[in-house]
């Protein structure tokens, strides 16, 4: 397979590895991103690749409430001059208040009837599409509750009403002072902004990123040299830290940088009177995961001297 510098500079950007080593990842890797990724990971030429990605659409992410559930709702479209245009930031508000009587998922909310509307969300998207005049879609959705307790919402680069680049729902389950729960649940929903979890516990955790984590450190270990039963302690210790930067109940919390943030919320019972469970959280982040399609000038000037 064909190398080609775009291919260099995309691998380049996700491990700040170097141009050469990155051509030589691709190279022996078929141009596999994620596997020359781990390929220079192995070679302890890489950091952890991150799994968010860079965020490359544009648009809104909305969330809403109703008591003690809460839903997100992620509305795309190609430019970020509609998402500051507000009729579209009605309609993704609207959209977002809909998914609060789904359950939460994005064809459900896709399949519900839009208010007013005579028909359901996704018709009046694709109908939006025309009077706005841009190519729009609802992409993900996400809903949590409790039966006692808070969910507090946090907005990261707010645009509009309840809408930004970055929003995260936590939900904090007890029987004790719900308005006293609300200064640590934003405290807490700004940390998962800025810290990116991927699970709530260890055992939430994908296992197949598990997996793949594991297999790295493993490769990294036996390049020491030392035998099995060392290599398999060297492995556990850094499969431990890497549950600390991944999970949130083990993370460290980003506002005083010493407080595990499962003894964060745990002290929040002094001031709910009561025990304080983080029983989930939402985090959406726009366009993150999807890789946004960049022009090659260079080699469009080039096609055009051709022609």
């Amino acid at each position: 397979m064909a190398i080609t510098a775009q291919m260099v500079k995309e691998l380049r950007e996700k491990t700040g590895a170097g141009m050469m080593d990155s051509k030589k990842a691709l190279q022996e890797n078929d141009g596999d991103i994620e596997a020359a990724v781990d390929w220079l990971r192995k070679k302890g030429l890489a950091k952890a690749a991150k799994k968010a990605g860079r965020a490359a659409s544009e648009g809104l992410v909305a969330y809403a409430l109703d008591g003690t559930k809460g839903a997100v709702v992620e509305v795309n479209s190609e430019t970020d001059f509609v998402a500051r245009n507000e009729l579209f930031q009605k309609m993704v508000a609207e959209i977002a208040q809909v998914a609060l009587s789904t359950d939460g998922s994005v064809e459900a909310v896709k399949a519900a009837e839009f208010p007013g509307a005579g028909k359901s969300v996704e018709e009046h998207v694709t109908e939006m599409v025309g009077q706005i005049g841009e190519n729009m879609s609802v992409r993900r959705a996400a809903s949590l509750n409790v039966e006692h307790g808070v969910v507090v919402p946090y907005v990261h680069t707010p645009i509009g009403e309840q809408a930004g680049k970055i929003v995260v729902l936590v939900a904090l389950k007890s029987t004790g002072d719900s308005q006293a729960l609300l200064p640590v649940g934003k405290q807490v929903a700004m940390h998962i902004a800025a810290a990116r979890p991927l699970a709530l516990t260890v055992a939430d955790l994908d296992q197949d990123v598990v997996a793949r984590e594991k297999n790295v450190l493993a490769d990294q270990a036996r390049a020491s040299g030392k035998p099995d039963n060392i290599i398999e302690k060297m492995v556990e210790g850094r499969m431990q830290k890497f549950y600390e930067e991944s999970v949130l109940l083990e993370q460290i919390f980003v506002i005083d940088g010493e407080t595990r943030i499962k003894d964060v919320v745990a002290n929040a019972k002094a001031e709910a009177g009561a025990e304080v469970t983080l029983d989930g959280f939402i985090r959406l982040e726009l366009g993150e995961g999807v890789e946004k399609e960049e022009e090659d000038f260079a080699a469009e000037v080039a096609a055009m001297n051709k022609g």
